[in-house]
């Protein structure tokens, strides 16, 4: 009896749910267009310095990293490793994993 009772109560609940109407929603505005000459602009500018050489590293069309070679030193790479914009310098594209080279076992 009891069960009947709470499946009754459950089925009430629910039914008077299902009558109730969402407010009354409006459509959104459409967005302004983007200003001309917008798209052909990059969305990230990185900031270097005069005499620096920057050569972009692409897979699928987009940057994953730029190699920076400034006038008389060492070059650099900035890698974006997540995609998500944020750059980390590396003075290397050396991780600095090893596989072993040599012969661990051997079987007969």
């Amino acid at each position: 009896m009891r069960r009947l009772f709470v499946l009754v109560l459950v089925c009430v609940a629910f039914a008077a749910a299902a009558q109730q109407r969402p407010p009354k929603l409006e459509p959104l505005p459409e967005p302004p267009p983007p200003p001309p000459g917008s798209a052909d602009e990059p969305r990230v500018r990185i900031p270097v310095q005069e005499g620096d050489v920057i050569e972009p590293i692409r897979q699928s069309g987009v940057v994953v990293a730029v190699k920076v070679t400034p006038p008389n030193g060492k070059p650099y790479y900035l890698i974006d490793t997540t995609g998500n914009g944020n750059w980390m310098r590396r003075d290397s594209l050396d991780d600095g994993v090893r596989f072993p080279m040599f012969p661990i076992h051997e079987f007969d």
